[in-house]
């Protein structure tokens, strides 16, 4: 019994690494997908104000799903803070401009999340089935 215990601890210990063993290019992707997360980020917070923490949110879920190794979570987070920051530094205040910025990058991270979820569908698990609201490049207007 208790050799049973201790093999199925250490097999739920395993699980997160073996569940989410990302190749260096996957790796990548996810790195650039937090930096468009971290200047979605700062897009947002210049025209909803600076409570708005939907991608911030968003961020740490992801952080939560992949369960990254450190050196992938120091990346990550260094990533969307450089995104954050350059989001920030290049429209500090809500426009047209920033609008369409944020319209931009939620294209780019889309498609970076569609390469990552077609990976995991093609390593035989499924990718979540497509949202009806289809992103163009063309921000909406308010």
């Amino acid at each position: 019994m208790r050799l049973t215990l201790l093999i199925l601890a250490a097999f739920a210990a395993a699980m997160p690494v073996l569940a989410q063993d990302r190749s260096v290019a996957q790796r990548e992707a996810l790195v650039g997908l937090t930096r468009v997360l971290g200047e979605s980020q700062a897009l947002s917070q210049a025209c909803e104000g600076p409570s708005e923490r939907r991608w911030r949110d968003r961020m740490e879920r992801l952080v939560d799903a992949e369960q990254p190794d450190e050196e992938l979570a120091a990346r990550m987070s260094a990533s969307f803070n450089a995104g954050f920051a350059e989001g920030r530094r290049i429209y500090p205040a809500c426009g047209e401009g920033t609008r369409r910025a944020l319209a931009l990058t939620a294209v780019r991270g889309r498609e970076l999340a569609d390469a990552l979820a077609h990976v995991k569908y093609r390593s035989g698990v499924a990718p979540a089935e497509p949202d009806a609201e289809q992103v163009t490049a063309e921000p909406s207007p308010r």
